[in-house]
């Protein structure tokens, strides 16, 4: 089942309400935060509608299957997914996500290409240096220098009712029993809590349940039981070796493509430049190709040699963990 088109089909949902937004300005005390009055405002200008999109029809989603070759499963439940959404109304909704693997492997990119596959908006936060709870949540008023959390401000400064968000490194978020950074998504992962979201800075409610989320980890072992159980997850293994030369192609076509000098070289490398670029995580690859690239118009060339593609660890000192 699948179509070569993929043309969004938009509809309106409301994510707030302005005429609570007016009344809680209206009652704000002489001496509440500036900042939250300011936030106010913004919130009844910028109206409480927001878009959702879902594809009109079953996406052709055999090039992204050669891009993400290690990202099969998830793939084929996305998929399902859009084949349930596109038999009627709703919009496009996903079960939460975690995807499991090591670092490098193309956790991140697979979150902002199923975004562009949804044609949704796309929204990033990562967990690995964030130890306040407020994150997601946003944090209150009172604070000094107290601001909105990352899921609120999606809303007042997007445009969609139902973007994908990714929660990168989530098994790597700090914090304690009285700023868990990942609390708030025992309500945001479920969709009845989430439709009343409550950012502790607006303290107003939102309506988040048509978030898509999509959150990476290394170690699952370093997640709440309580969120795994939310979230379909997916332990995503280093592409093979024909997998890791078709990401090089693709990696390698996507920068030609998008660079006007891209146009001196060939549409593809030689067999030769992808069995060495073969050698590299897919996160590593992009800056290998690059440098290759750029190698090559040092030596006044218009095609990538495998001399070009040079280790970007040599001579660096050994990182310890990740």
């Amino acid at each position: 089942m699948g179509t070569a088109m993929n043309i969004p089909i938009a509809g309106f949902k409301d994510v707030y309400d302005v005429g609570v937004v007016e009344q809680a300005l209206a009652e704000l005390a002489p001496g509440a935060s500036e900042s939250l009055k300011n936030t106010y405002e913004k919130m009844i200008k910028a109206g409480g509608t927001r878009l959702t999109v879902k594809p009109s029809g079953v996406p052709a989603m055999d090039p992204l299957y050669d891009e993400l070759p290690n990202f099969h499963e998830p793939l084929d439940d996305i998929k399902k997914q859009i084949a349930l959404a596109v038999s009627g109304t709703d919009a496009m909704e996903l079960t939460p996500i975690l995807l499991l693997g090591e670092p490098g492997i193309g956790k991140t990119h697979f979150g902002k290409r199923i975004a562009q596959l949804l044609a949704t908006g796309f929204g990033f936060i990562s967990m690995s240096s964030m130890t306040a709870g407020w994150v997601l949540s946003g944090s209150s008023s009172q604070w000094k220098n107290a601001k909105p959390g990352r899921v609120f401000d999606a809303f007042l400064n997007g445009q969609y009712a139902n973007p994908v968000m990714m929660v990168d490194e989530i098994d790597k978020a700090g914090g304690d029993t009285q700023y868990d950074p990942l609390g708030a998504l025992y309500t945001l992962l479920e969709h009845d809590t989430a439709s009343h979201f409550i950012d502790e800075f607006v303290e107003l409610p939102i309506d988040a349940s048509s978030v898509m989320w999509i959150a990476t980890a290394n170690d699952a072992a370093r997640i709440p039981e309580p969120i795994l159980n939310r979230m379909n997850v997916y332990e995503i293994e280093p592409p093979d070796r024909d997998g890791a030369v078709r990401i090089a192609t693709t990696i390698y076509r996507d920068i030609r493509d998008n660079h006007d000098w891209g146009k001196r070289f060939p549409e593809h490398p030689s067999l030769g430049v992808l069995d060495k670029l073969a050698d590299y995580a897919p996160r590593e690859m992009r800056r290998v190709i690059l440098n290759a690239f750029g190698n090559a118009r040092l030596a006044g060339r218009d095609a990538v040699k495998e001399a070009d593609v040079e280790d970007p660890r040599a001579g660096r000192k050994p990182r310890i963990g990740f």
